[in-house]
């Protein structure tokens, strides 16, 4: 993957500075979590309701939790995606959101856009996802994409306002 960590260092030098998204004791974890993911949605121009949905089913925002196969933090990176992406600690909610972010980028530049297979790449990997696409009948790959969907469209709903109607005379 060192094309992913050139695709990373790019992203991040046109990016310039920092987000102001420190957090001070008083500011709530998930205040700052959201900042990271809004940064870096723009960043990487990945839409921001698909990055919040992968978090939602990832860890539902809770940035200590490891998977049983060792995927760690809010976007659940393992060792070699963790490292591909330039993440020397995935605990930290900043680097990890970062490294999440940019592969989410690199799997949307991958594969055109279909966020469907973005999702499937993103739990299972993308050789084969690039191998089957839709086709990898796995239950828990099935599971996943709609999970993401439904998290997604649920997220793009909430930010819609609702429609004003007329007031009948």
């Amino acid at each position: 993957m060192n094309l992913a960590r050139l695709f990373t260092v790019v992203c991040l030098s046109a990016a310039g500075a920092h987000a102001q998204c420190e957090a001070t004791p008083s500011t709530p974890l998930l205040e700052v979590e959201t900042c990271w993911a809004s940064h870096y949605s723009g960043v990487y121009g990945v839409p921001l309701k698909f990055v919040q949905a992968i978090i939602d089913v990832e860890s539902a925002w809770q940035p200590n939790v490891v998977s049983p196969k060792g995927a760690a933090g809010l976007m659940q990176l393992t060792p070699p995606t963790a490292a591909s992406f330039g993440v020397t600690n995935r605990f930290r909610i900043e680097e990890n959101i970062r490294g999440g972010v940019a592969y989410l980028a690199y799997l949307i530049r991958l594969f055109e856009g279909e966020l469907r297979l973005v999702a499937a790449a993103y739990y299972t990997g993308e050789k084969l996802i690039k191998k089957h696409g839709l086709a990898y009948a796995d239950p828990g790959v099935y599971r996943y994409v709609s999970q993401v969907q439904r998290f997604y469209r649920n997220r793009q709903m909430v930010a819609r306002p609702l429609p004003r109607t007329q007031p009948k005379e």
